[in-house]
């Protein structure tokens, strides 16, 4: 990417530099724990380390340190963790284990308590939920009605807990309706204490819904309150162990889980269900600051990882998130980034059903991972694919750490492609890329429409391979390609910083209801920015009033003071919103387009299947390329990087800016 590290990218690995001494701590650790891959980046000063593990899912911290001790060795030409963990100043983590358990439906028997005006049936009804419901709650549920006060209401409550522990639950959300919500959860919340005290040995954890946030819809909050307690335990478990395994490493600054409203915070202070799909986020947090950084006014992303392709896209308004976001297709009370997984990878699984070629949405993962790994895998991936059509390079593809196979390879696609379909080797390859890329482009043109603006931004391990075939698929004219395109995720995660938003239900604007919500929600800022370390002085408070329209449409007004805004829309539910923030060093973005290059540097040819037939290409490798200069090619050629591939269609020019970030333009464009 665009930024002052990139040398040691261009020019092979540097001099091993010496240990930090002791007490300084200014390197930036972050990682990206994907399904197939995980992904580390190491900032340090004005260098990028990266580097990437197959994912460990039996044992997520098996991979994590196996990343740090490859980044170590990376660094110091000979593995030395705790130097790195020494020299480091803060660990920003990603994980999907958050996103798996709800795919797998891995997780604890969720009981669920609905009380007074909210219904079981309702929290069952919400959009898209029934399956969802059954699978994790089921018949584990009870109703309270509102004719229930006092100690009858608390003695329903302590018979209802028995039940649906009888029932198998050993995790409860309890969450009333109306307005008196809290008031009632606390009082149920009471009984229970007493009743259940939690330092029995068993005690059942049990989350009220009122308590993790302020929503007025009823369904909604219990949605997010059953998904905080279905993803709860696994994080939980993981992220303390890792963070345990760290600090006894000699790790001296916390884990700082990145989250995906694009803010981090300590293993503590995170919310189970702001995890959710927060690896897709980093990648939207770099392509955020990739279009301010050139100019983008629309920036359309494909994230291609080894299980699926994550779409979002970068505007005026900054990154594409829904206030209310969707977990499995069901509203949530916080706000998600907008992205959009296709079930398309390097690791998709391509078959052929009825004459037809078709790819996904099944993966082989990296366990047993694409034929070609030669761990057991022996479904046809594209993976298998470009390397059979000689774009992939056995002695170069994963910086040269993964030796893949092309024989394994050929008797997978000849087995699954090639005979039920009656063709060749390189038909059968050139048939699996065009169904590949037309997923690819059914996913981008599903997302956002696309006009003579907008530029795609292709990253990921698989992003680039076929990145112009996919514009010209979809009319895009111009794919940028950043730096460290490979790690990406990884990388947008070090523009976050650390954050915490909080949010109140107001009855109107009046200049005393706002400062009577302000004072009761200054403190909970106030702690929450403790609690990851900061003084007064260290951070920000930064104020807003979100107006909820008849239409379903929301608005977000800044406060600078209590002064209600203007335009506010009679009727309208509001709620005070207020955000933290503790400002993190980040990189430094350099490198523009558009200046005078030389011709990229082509010391070899690869021969690689294109249109059809094995053309000889020359092959351009950035390491290969003059430190801090830029260059271009016209295309075909094939571009290589330690951690990607792609190939330069004809009618494309190639351009490599003086920061490493590349253009690839349809004629002979050069401005990004």
């Amino acid at each position: 990417m665009n930024t002052t590290t990139v040398p040691q990218a261009r020019s092979g690995a540097p001099d091993a530099p010496p240990r930090a001494p002791a007490g300084v701590r200014s390197r930036l650790i972050n990682i990206d724990n994907g399904g197939t891959l995980t992904d580390i980046c190491v900032i340090d000063g004005e260098q990028v380390h990266r580097t990437k593990t197959l994912t460990t899912p039996h044992d997520l911290s098996q991979c994590l340190f196996d990343g740090l001790r490859k980044a170590s060795a990376e660094i110091y030409g000979q593995e030395d963790l705790q130097a790195l963990l020494l020299s480091t100043a803060a660990i920003r983590y990603s994980t999907t284990q958050g996103t798996n358990a709800l795919v797998e439906r891995k997780g604890p028997r969720l009981g669920m308590i609905a009380g007074d005006a909210l219904t079981v049936d309702a929290v069952r009804a919400a959009d898209g939920a029934a399956d969802l419901y059954d699978a994790i709650v089921g018949a584990r549920a009870a109703h309270l009605p509102a004719a229930l006060e006092g100690a009858a209401l608390e003695a329903a409550a302590v018979k209802a807990v028995g039940e649906l522990t009888a029932g198998g639950a050993n995790r409860l959300v309890v969450s009333f309706g109306g307005p008196n919500r809290r008031q009632r959860e606390a009082l149920v919340k009471r009984r229970l204490l007493r009743t259940f005290p939690p330092h029995l040995l068993g005690a059942l954890p049990v989350l009220y819904a009122s308590e993790l946030v302020d929503d007025a819809d009823d369904v909604r909050r219990t949605w997010t309150g059953l998904f905080n307690a279905f993803l709860h335990p696994a994080m939980e478990r993981f992220l303390y162990s890792a963070e345990h395994k760290l600090k006894e490493a000699s790790a001296q600054s916390p884990l700082l889980v990145f989250r995906n409203d694009g803010h981090a915070g300590r293993v503590a202070k995170t919310i189970a269900v702001q995890t959710y799909s927060s690896g897709p986020r980093g990648g939207m947090e770099g392509a955020r600051v990739l279009a301010r950084h050139y100019g983008l006014p629309r920036l359309l992303s494909m994230d291609v990882g080894g299980t699926s392709t994550d779409v979002g896209l970068v505007d005026a308004q900054g990154v594409r998130a829904n206030r209310r976001g969707r977990v499995e297709g069901v509203p949530t009370s916080f706000a998600l980034c907008d992205v959009v997984s296709a079930g398309v990878g390097g690791s998709s699984i391509i078959r052929v059903e009825g004459g037809h070629v078709l790819v996904g949405p099944e993966s082989v993962g990296s366990a047993p991972g694409p034929a070609c790994f030669g761990l057991g895998g022996a479904q046809a991936t594209i993976t298998d694919a470009f390397l059979l059509g000689g774009l992939l390079d056995p002695a170069s593809f994963f910086g040269g750490a993964l030796k893949i196979d092309a024989e394994r390879a050929r008797a997978a696609i000849r087995a699954h492609i090639g005979t039920p379909l009656k063709l060749g080797d390189d038909e059968a390859v050139a048939a699996m890329e065009a169904a590949w890329v037309a997923k690819v482009a059914d996913a981008l043109r599903g997302y956002a429409g696309i006009d003579a603006g907008t530029t795609l931004a292709a990253f990921g391990g698989g992003g680039p391979l076929v990145a112009c075939r996919v514009a010209d698929a979809v009319g895009i004219r111009k794919v940028l390609i950043p730096g460290h395109a490979a790690v990406f995720s990884a990388y947008g995660i070090g523009f976050s910083d650390v954050g915490h938003g909080f949010t109140r239900q107001v009855a109107d604007a009046q200049p005393a209801t706002l400062t009577e919500a302000m004072a009761e929600m200054t403190p909970q800022a106030e702690r929450a920015m403790f609690g990851e370390g900061a003084q007064p002085g260290q951070y920000h408070l930064h104020w807003a009033l979100e107006e909820a329209l008849a239409d379903g449409a929301t608005r977000t007004h800044p406060l600078t003071g209590t002064a209600a805004p203007h335009g506010l829309q009679a009727g309208a539910r509001l709620t005070l919103l207020l955000t933290a923030i503790k400002p993190m060093a980040q990189a430094r973005m350099t490198g523009q387009f558009g200046g005078p290059a030389q011709p990229a540097v082509v010391k070899a040819t690869r021969e690689a299947l294109l249109d059809g037939k094995r053309q000889a290409l020359p092959l351009v490798r950035v390491e290969d390329q003059p430190r801090g200069t830029a260059v271009r090619l016209q295309g075909p050629a094939v571009l290589e990087e330690a951690f990607f591939t792609g190939r330069i269609d004809a009618g494309w020019t190639l351009h490599i800016n003086a920061a490493g970030d590349i253009l690839l333009a349809r004629g002979t464009e050069t401005e990004a």
